[in-house]
């Protein structure tokens, strides 16, 4: 088996079922020949996802049921290790494929040794790109990152292109590279686990890079909360400097971190903004 393309539910149903069904639209021929196999992890929904999926009649599809909500990263993680396929695809629920690029993306790994990672092109919904790539945390790069300027580390390449990371929507890697690199890391429950991942590959010398001749479109924001979204990248950015960096970046990190979000408490109290309020209430609790 050539690829595994891994998708994680959590209470996303409908955009699961069809994201699935743009993928049987593409690659029929694949999965009924089992070259490709779809492996769908429900992340305990609680809700009628599984029932849901169980009646899909999809060749190649299997689902794993975890007994609980893991976040994405070990749920990632899970449906990796049942999965067969020399290559993995990880793919958000909240996608749709709209032609065969995967199968060129499998061919860009021919001959290239220090690849590690190819990250797809992201298109919005109204065919806009998205900016699905971007350069590395660093104390400069965050404080761009907090204060607005994402346009300055995050790009959208119209060529092949090598990147320090690409988006976890739609990310490939040879399952060997997957395991040797001990998979995303799972103590960052959502958010940033694909920029980790890729900061770790670079580490053993293995490249990623950015692949834009694909049609691919991601419903973004719509499989999680905004406020959730800020929660989890400011504690995930914490595991990320912890992990990776000296104790006085992370410590700047840290103030930086807090610094925005109490500017941000304040201005809410002043507006009687009950979503800047609630919201970086909730990241100065994980600070």
């Amino acid at each position: 088996m050539e690829l595994s393309i891994i998708i994680l539910n959590y209470r996303t149903k409908d955009l699961t079922l069809a994201c699935i069904d743009s993928i049987v639209s593409q690659y029929s021929r694949e999965l009924e020949s089992g070259r490709f196999e779809i492996v769908l992890v429900d992340n305990n929904s609680q809700d009628d996802s599984v029932e849901a999926f169980k009646k899909l009649k999809v060749p190649g599809l299997r689902l794993i049921e975890s007994k609980e909500n893991t976040g994405f990263s070990r749920g990632c993680n899970l449906g990796a290790k049942g999965a067969k396929g020399e290559f993995l695809l990880f793919l958000n629920s909240d996608t749709e494929v709209k032609d065969q690029g995967f199968i060129n993306m499998l061919r860009y790994f021919d001959d290239r040794k220090n690849l590690g990672i190819l990250g797809a092109k992201l298109k919005n919904e109204d065919g806009t790109n998205q900016m699905s790539s971007g350069k590395f945390y660093n104390l400069f790069n965050l404080f761009l990152m907090l204060f607005g300027f994402n346009s300055m580390i995050r790009e959208s390449p119209d060529r092949i292109k090598k990147v320090d990371w690409v988006s976890g929507a739609a990310l490939m890697i040879k399952r060997s590279v997957f395991k040797k690199l001990g998979g995303f890391d799972r103590n960052i429950f959502m958010y940033l686990e694909d920029m980790e991942l890729c900061y770790r590959a670079r580490l053993r010398n293995l490249d990623t890079y950015f692949y834009p001749d694909i049609m691919l479109f991601h419903k973004e924001g719509r499989s999680s909360g905004r406020t959730f979204a800020i929660v989890n990248i400011y504690k995930s950015m914490l595991i990320f400097y912890n992990k990776h960096k000296s104790r006085s970046e992370y410590r700047t990190a840290r103030f930086m971190l807090k610094s925005k979000a109490l500017v941000l408490v304040v201005l809410g109290k002043i507006l009687n903004n009950k979503y800047l309020l609630t919201t970086y209430s909730q990241c100065l609790d994980g600070l």
